[in-house]
């Protein structure tokens, strides 16, 4: 079970995006690639519990164990149990974590020593703990515990860790304390110190009393030397005195599930029925996306008001709706633009597909995207948007294998009597899965998932799981060709005004039959409603009595039911009776020959004018501008008010806006201000030509801010902005500074310390540095912002 080339070689194909393809590929290049920390990283989230469990011990042992050390170690007496391990260990081996050397040794990767900040409870060994000690400090300790101290620091640290190994010799020594410090240790050997790390700085700990002090002098406890954190037990005395009778913990075996018996047959017809659902849900709500896009939220991703209205307009939950947009997405069927979720180009021919050649596409990006995209709440209980681009997440991707193969697992023809039931079986075959904060059973959301995906059904896996399991494309596709019958592209119209199509309707049946009825329920059969309301709809978009009962008839599986050509009918008569025409105002006077001069005059023509009757003529052009191009003309039109009164137009007097007054202002430059102490009384046709003036005379660029050569900032709080947000430009840091001098409303992107990006509109600036206090309206509390974390500042957004 060694490792070798070829077995090195089916490591890197099989975690082609942590290591890449070394060459020459040789022994020992391979093990170094694969043992980079990356590496194991990416290879310890797919293990099995058993095989955590063996690379724990080895990583607590502290030194090289044989097979049957290791066994020893967990306890393994049964035949059952060695089969456990040596499953175990090839596993291991297959992800070159760990192999036998040539005399037998199990041999680790380096980094897996580091996975685990206390492997089985237990603190590093007593060389570790001591590396730091001076030689007269080993000299009191072997003194304490009785040993004649050798002649140098090596020789005395060898001598303790050989006395601290024997665990005869442990027991004794402890057997001579005092009994509160027999009870700390042997509390400490169980549990380890990992749950004494944290306290409250300058507090004592449980470690720092009378009752640790005598362990502390011979070496049964070893404290930091800057006496930070509480005092920590040496591995070798923790399992010493945990007693030969102790084991780790190592289950072979899952847990055992109830199962109930369940045929071949039956899990193949619900998984088809889910299926069929699933493709008709889908291609209602890419559907309804592509007649409209679903608007994005300011901060990221489809809120809950768009998924509500998805689901309501294609009939199906927020879970349904969720699933569709995350797979649609990563299938490349969706994009994230701007404030919208389009439809991409390839949803166009992906809808022309049958049933059973759209599914796969959406199954794989589901077995493959690192999030669960039914995910709804946080760990507060607040609601996630959809499509927010959240990051990937290895434990939610695990989780979703960790199902899958559980439920391979179990026996032949049985199925789990409750789905709920795999939870503890996902967690035995993932142990490092995320279990997400809405689960009220364990795994639930992604359980739901599969059924809903047709994975699992009757509590089993379906063909459709296994082809997913086996990564054999060709299988899944001809799976689900079998089990998803055909899109219909035909359908029973009723006299009760219905429209029912069996299974998943094709996309021409779909956009005909949304244009002019409106969907009640989607599924394994899908109906439709028609409605005065949905006809008036179609009839707006430019089609005809006739084109619509043509094209239903074609559809339908019989002839039209006479309600609805009645229907058709009726409501086209009705339909333009009234006719709304686009104006800007309205010209009317009694002279009827006047008007038609003015509809006829060529100078006029740019006003858009058209004659609705002998006295009324309408005008594309607003009424300020229209009244002017017919005084120009020479006519003598007076404007109207909205309720017919003839509007009196005032002379409007220009007046310049009152300066808002800097804090400080800059330099005098040539002719940039006014005098020292001059007061103009000016007109606003003086003060535009004044600013002219200036604007002419100013430089062409202003000089960047330099205190160090004589150019300073604008204003003192630009200058003190400008020495803590240093990611902000210097247009920024102007447009800020103005905000906080003025009060003015301003919208900030930030950067939060936990990772978080969002954009805020803010008022109420108070400079604090290094911080800024503010009123933030997207929480509608008082929030303090670190100046350093602000990464842009843009003109207020609307409220």
């Amino acid at each position: 079970m060694g490792l070798d080339v070829p077995r090195l070689e089916r490591v890197l194909a099989a975690r082609p995006d942590a290591v890449s393809p070394p060459e020459p590929r040789s022994l020992g290049e391979l093990a170094d690639r694969l043992q980079h920390p990356g590496s194991v990283a990416l290879a310890l989230p797919r293990l099995a519990r058993p095989a955590l469990q063996a690379a724990e011990a080895l990583a607590a042992s502290g030194t090289a164990l044989t097979r049957d050390a290791l066994a020893r170690l967990l306890g393994v007496v049964d035949a059952e149990a060695v089969r456990g391990l040596d499953v175990a260990l090839e596993i291991l081996a297959d992800h070159a974590l760990v192999w036998p050397d040539s005399d037998g040794t199990l041999c680790m990767a380096s980094p897996l020593r580091q996975a685990w900040d206390a492997p089985l409870g237990l603190d590093p060994p007593l060389e570790r703990l001591l590396a730091g000690v001076t030689s007269e400090e080993l000299r009191g300790t072997l003194v304490s515990v009785g040993v004649k101290p050798p002649g140098n620091k090596q020789q005395r640290l060898a001598a303790l860790v050989d006395h601290h190994s024997d665990a005869e010799r442990v027991v004794a020594l402890v057997a001579q304390a005092p009994a509160d410090t027999r009870e700390l240790l042997e509390r400490l050997a169980k549990s380890g110190s990992q749950g004494l790390r944290f306290q409250a700085f300058g507090s004592p700990g449980p470690t720092s009393g009378r009752a640790a002090r005598w362990a502390l002098e011979r070496g049964l406890l070893v404290q930091d030397r800057y006496q930070y954190g509480p005092a920590r037990m040496p591995a070798q005395v923790a399992m010493a005195l945990r007693g030969p009778g102790w084991h780790a913990p190592f289950e072979p075996v899952p847990p055992a599930a109830r199962t109930l018996p369940v045929t071949s047959e039956e899990v193949e017809r619900e998984a088809a029925a889910a299926l069929t659902a699933f493709a008709s849900h889908a291609a209602s709500v890419l559907s309804v996306c592509a007649a409209k896009p679903p608007a994005r939220l300011k901060s990221g991703g489809v809120g809950a008001r768009e998924l509500s209205r998805l689901g309501k307009a294609a009939r199906c939950d927020e879970t349904v709706v969720r699933l569709v947009l995350e797979t649609a997405y990563a299938a490349g069927l969706l994009a994230r633009d701007g404030d919208l979720a389009p439809l991409t180009d390839a949803y166009d021919p992906w809808s022309e597909l049958e049933p059973g050649e759209r599914v796969p596409l959406l199954l794989q990006a589901w077995w493959t995207m690192a999030l669960t995209p039914a995910q709804a709440r946080d760990e507060d209980g607040k609601t996630l948007p959809a499509l927010a681009g959240t990051p990937p997440c290895s434990g939610c991707l695990q989780a979703r294998h960790g199902l899958v193969t559980a439920a391979a697992d179990l026996p032949a023809g049985q199925g789990a009597r409750r789905t709920s039931d795999l939870g503890s079986l996902v967690a035995w075959h993932r142990p490092l899965a995320d279990q997400l904060p809405q689960d009220v059973t364990p795994f639930a959301t992604v359980v739901r998932e599969a059924e809903l995906l047709g994975v699992l059904a009757r509590g089993a896996l379906s063909g459709v799981g296994a082809a997913l399991l086996a990564g054999d494309g060709t299988a899944l596709s001809s799976t689900l060709c079998r089990l998803l019958p055909a899109a219909t592209g035909t359908v029973l119209i009723g006299a009760d005004l219905t429209a029912v199509a069996a299974g998943t309707p094709s996309a021409g049946l779909a956009r005909l039959l949304d244009s002019v009825a409106d969907r009640e329920t989607g599924g394994a059969a899908s109906v439709w409603r028609f409605s005065a309301g949905t006809i008036l709809r179609a009839l707006d978009t430019g089609r005809t009595a006739d084109s619509i009962a043509e094209e239903l008839a074609a559809a339908a599986s019989g002839p039209l039911p006479q309600p609805l050509s009645y229907l058709i009918a009726d409501t086209a008569r009705r339909h333009g009776r009234v006719r709304v025409a686009q104006g800007a105002c309205v010209i009317h006077s009694e002279d009827a020959a006047l008007l038609a001069e003015i509809a006829v005059h060529r100078k006029l023509a740019k006003l858009g004018l058209r004659q609705l009757a002998p006295t009324v003529l309408t005008s594309r052009t607003p009424a300020a501008k229209t009244l002017a191009a017919l005084r120009a003309e020479g006519y003598a039109p007076v404007a109207e008010a909205a309720d017919g009164a003839v509007r009196i137009e005032k002379e409007e007097r220009l007046r310049a806006a009152p300066q808002v007054p800097s804090p400080r202002r800059a330099p005098s430059r040539a002719g940039s201000r006014l005098p020292s102490g001059a007061v103009r009384q000016a007109s606003g046709a003086d003060c535009l030509r004044d600013l002219a003036g200036r604007l002419c005379a100013a430089p062409p660029t202003s000089p960047e801010p330099d205190p160090d050569n004589g150019v300073p900032f604008e204003t003192d709080t630009e200058e003190i902005i400008a020495g803590y947000a240093e990611r902000l430009s210097l247009t920024d840091v102007r447009q800020l500074a103005h905000a906080v001098d003025t009060g003015q409303v301003i919208t900030i992107e930030y950067d939060a310390a936990s990772g978080g990006h969002s954009v805020r509109s803010v008022s109420e600036l108070v400079l604090d540095p290094p911080y800024l206090h503010a009123w933030c309206h997207l929480r509608e509390d008082e929030r303090v912002f670190t100046l350093s974390r602000i990464a842009s500042v843009m003109t207020a957004l609307p409220l």
